[in-house]
């Protein structure tokens, strides 16, 4: 089967796109209108150059150094010495994946013509990841405004022939892996240090990664919610469609149409007759998780701004032949929606925790003790609550905005910064421990499904637990717990539970 195809023109790049990309190793190219556009962008700074203007970075220091012109000569030697200088970063190594949608970001902004480079260097990150030259990058250092410096000098030593790399599974020296790929390193040539590192691509790469991830998690997350529903017996008045139209907010209604449909044909909700309303936790389903769609939905489109946009300086506009300085590498916007998308995330862990906190209980679910028989020799699932808790405990933490902070660096000349980098760690621990907390909430949800039986859930009920059932038997006597956690958490993240309950009910929309 052949690779997939993205090709890059500065204006289309989609998260599915970035995802087939960093994970999937799908084949980049560069659209013929992107070369022309970079080419003739070169031409106005070169200009710029012959005619001796000052231009920031290109013929004067960078930084609180702006004041300082230098000559021509120096400018070039300039570029190589901004990337040693920036390449401060620490922490571990990131993962491939992050490391894969930075370079690929970074190559779709300098792909609209507007940072002055050289075709050359963009279609020097375009072969990096083809071959799959991936530089060694550091996790920390980066502010997310001035754009990812650190993280990304890294990423120029090695198109410099510079730095480390891993290539075919081995780390080795930049100029190894690059001989390995057979890529031909480059000399930075005017403003190209800067245009390599001067943007937002390393942290939105992570945020972008998390997006996608986070869209199948609140699937599986109302998927989840629809089964408890059912197996709790709830009272469904709550879910009606007349409730939630003239409350007016998109997600509500939408979470609320996805519960209904996911509870169709179930025989265990007729059974709760008689209780007029439940607890918060479960009546006010769409009402929780309606903003969080919402806020995904505004994040993504934050995103999708900022991949397609120009995040760098100075800029060079061909048709004006002109040169302006600017902040347009300063990632607020991003960093601002990653916070909001982390605080959305770990309300689904909270919700999840509840749930199973409902099903757990008798007292609350009409279930056995902890879902399990045997009560005093055996302990059920109690303990799978314990991580939830941990983990929610743990988000508490990591919804905490990072983007609030700020330290002023570059003898206060970089004198508000976003915190970039740390928004997107946070979002993305956030993700995966979200994902495991909505796995224990399917994991024991369908345990409780096995004691209402003959009795059969609803339609996406039944779909769902057929496939957690295909991967995990019922828990009859204690077991360790940690194997069967694992096992549906990798049912989350790989969609096979939204697969089969999309299957049965029709898109989970969002």
């Amino acid at each position: 089967m052949a690779a997939k195809e993205v090709i890059i023109n500065g204006a289309d790049l989609s998260i599915e796109q970035v995802h087939e990309v960093a994970r999937g190793r799908a084949i980049v190219k560069l659209s013929p209108e992107s070369l022309a556009a970079i080419k003739a962008n070169r031409e106005v700074i070169e200009r710029k150059v012959k005619a001796g203007v000052a231009v920031y970075g290109v013929t004067t220091g960078i930084g609180e150094f702006a004041r300082i012109q230098i000559s021509p000569e120096q400018g070039m030697e300039l570029q190589k010495r901004i990337v040693y200088s920036h390449a401060a970063a620490v922490g571990k190594i990131i993962p491939e994946e992050d490391c894969r949608a930075a370079m690929l970001l970074r190559a779709n902004c300098l792909s609209k013509g507007y940072s002055g480079v050289r075709p050359v260097l963009v279609e020097t990150l375009i072969a990096m990841l083809n071959k799959g030259v991936h530089p060694v990058v550091y996790q920390k250092g980066s502010l997310g405004t001035s754009g990812d410096l650190s993280p990304l000098s890294m990423i120029a030593e090695v198109v410099m022939g510079e730095g480390r790399a891993f290539f075919g599974g081995k780390m080795m020296s930049g100029k190894e892996a690059m001989k390995a790929a057979g890529i031909e390193p480059i000399t930075l040539s005017f403003k190209e240090g800067l245009g390599i590192i001067n943007g937002t691509q390393a942290f939105t790469g992570v945020g972008a990664l998390a997006l996608y991830d986070a869209h199948m998690l609140a699937k599986n997350a109302i998927i989840a919610a629809g089964m408890t529903v059912d197996v709790v017996s709830s009272s469904v008045t709550c879910f009606d469609d007349r409730v939630h139209k003239i409350r007016n907010h998109r997600g509500q209604q939408v979470v609320a149409e996805n519960i209904r449909r996911l509870i169709s044909g179930s025989e265990t909700i007729p059974g709760n007759k008689g209780k007029v309303q439940d607890a918060y936790s479960l009546r006010c389903i769409p009402q929780i998780m309606g903003p969080s769609l919402d806020a995904l939905q505004y994040c993504t489109k934050e995103h999708l701004d900022e991949i397609n946009g120009v995040s760098d300086n100075p800029l060079f506009f061909t048709e004006q032949d002109e040169y302006l300085a600017a902040g347009n590498f300063h990632g607020q916007p991003v960093a601002m929606a990653q916070d909001f998308l982390a605080i959305a995330i770990a309300e689904f862990a909270d919700l999840a925790e509840r749930h199973t906190n409902r099903m757990m209980n008798p007292v609350l679910s009409g279930l056995p003790d902890f879902l399990v028989e045997g009560k005093g020799l055996n302990s059920g699932l109690m303990v799978a609550q314990y991580s939830q808790a941990a983990l929610v405990s743990e988000n508490k933490m990591l919804a905490h905005p990072g983007v609030v902070d700020n330290v002023s660096v570059s003898a206060d000349q970089e004198d508000h910064v976003c915190m970039g980098s740390l928004t997107a760690m946070k979002l993305t621990e956030c993700v995966r421990n979200t994902e495991i907390c909505v796995a224990i909430q399917l994991m024991s949800a369908a345990q409780a499904l096995d004691f209402r039986r003959p009795l059969k859930g609803g339609k996406g009920t039944e779909a769902a637990f057929a496939v957690i059932r295909k991967k995990l038997t019922k828990l009859v006597d204690d077991r360790p717990l940690y194997p069967d956690i694992e096992i549906v958490t990798e049912l989350v993240r790989s969609g096979e539970i939204v697969a089969a309950a999309e299957a049965a009910v029709g898109e989970i929309k969002l």
